[in-house]
């Protein structure tokens, strides 16, 4: 017979422990631009207050949206923000981990299945993304090709690094410089920052940190924004990448630290004066190109690029440009198609 005495079913997380669970999964959602629903809320507070487990939480949401799903005119991923969510704090309650490739890419897998076709594989296609840190320029991923060997690579020097005798302060360094490290591959064509900051997470707790408090909840978008700092580079303008805003980041979920984690203070190329609220409360500078758009927008939410063209006399390309950086910032939202749909201000 084989002694299991020594073996423990997991059980569910305690009230204050599934409260953090559900503020981190919902504030991730942040880093794509997604809000959940007043049902969701709902829900998680069902779970939170002990009247349902996590597993039953999640299969209410799927359920929801499996019986009730949002038409293609009314879409905004709030299906998603909610799906993903409660699988997000389903897989932060399990203590189980495995610090791997393989594990990297099954947490993919679990947060995006029947979401995106292409949840738990690799992609096998080039990418680029508009990030509105940039003003609208985007970051070199790895290439498709390289995708496999370049992840083993990064997991087999992060296994053989010993933290050994460091402080806390480097460890948290390094942990941060594999963290921009694997982001930088954007293994996956959808979920990257939510992927790896759930597989950092977990990771950490191997270290012994708890890491339960509101940082990834509350500055999730600043966390993408400075992994995305962490990787760019344009020599012409003198923009060199840095990894000190993932460090301040860092410094704060791990060492208690008190840095001001801003995101107008990771934008490079500022170039007017316009402010606009962001999603943390926070400021951020647009150009006056995309200001003009904006309020044209607001104007006229169905009017195409080619008509905000010619209302406020600047090109369709740069309009186009303009669209991606709102967007990027979380400060438009495409409802519908492309042809027959419209914009909302966020």
């Amino acid at each position: 017979m084989i002694d299991l005495e020594n073996y423990k079913t997991q059980g569910e997380p305690d009230q204050r422990e599934r409260g953090y669970i559900w503020r981190t999964a919902i504030g991730l959602q942040k880093v794509d631009g997604l809000t959940t629903s007043d049902y969701l809320i709902e829900t998680a507070n069902k779970n939170i207050n002990g009247d349902i487990t996590l597993e039953e939480a999640r299969k209410l949401v799927e359920d929801y949206y499996v019986a009730k799903p949002l038409t293609a005119d009314n879409k905004t991923r709030t299906d998603e923000a909610d799906i993903v969510s409660a699988r997000v704090s389903q897989i932060l309650a399990e203590k189980t981990f495995s610090f791997s490739p393989a594990e990297y890419i099954a947490i993919h897998r679990r947060l995006f299945e029947g979401i995106y076709k292409f949840a738990g594989k690799i992609r096998d296609y080039n990418i680029s993304k508009n990030e509105w840190v940039l003003d609208g320029e985007t970051v070199y991923y790895a290439s498709a090709g390289s995708i496999q060997d370049t992840l083993d690579y990064d997991f087999a020097q992060e296994k053989k690094f010993s933290y050994k005798g460091l402080s806390t302060a480097g460890t948290a360094e390094n942990i941060a410089k594999f963290t921009s490290g694997i982001w930088q591959i954007h293994a996956f064509g959808e979920g990257n920052t939510r992927t790896t900051a759930i597989f950092i997470i977990k990771y950490l707790r191997t270290f012994g940190f708890d890491v339960t408090n509101d940082i990834f909840a509350e500055n999730a978008w600043y966390f993408r924004n400075a992994l995305v700092r962490a990787n760019y580079n344009d020599l012409k303008l003198g923009i060199h990448a840095t990894q000190e805003y993932l460090d301040r980041f860092f410094a704060n979920l791990l060492l208690g630290g008190n840095n001001v984690l801003k995101n107008r203070d990771l934008r490079v190329n500022l170039i007017a004066n316009d402010t606009v609220n962001d999603t943390q409360n926070d400021t951020v500078k647009i150009s006056a190109s995309q200001q003009k758009t904006l309020m044209a927008i607001k104007k006229a939410p169905h009017a195409t690029a080619q008509e905000i063209s010619k209302q406020i006399n600047i090109s369709e390309i740069t309009v186009k440009r303009a669209f991606r950086a709102l967007k990027a910032a979380g400060l438009i939202e495409r409802v519908g198609s492309d042809k027959t749909g419209h914009w909302i201000l966020k």
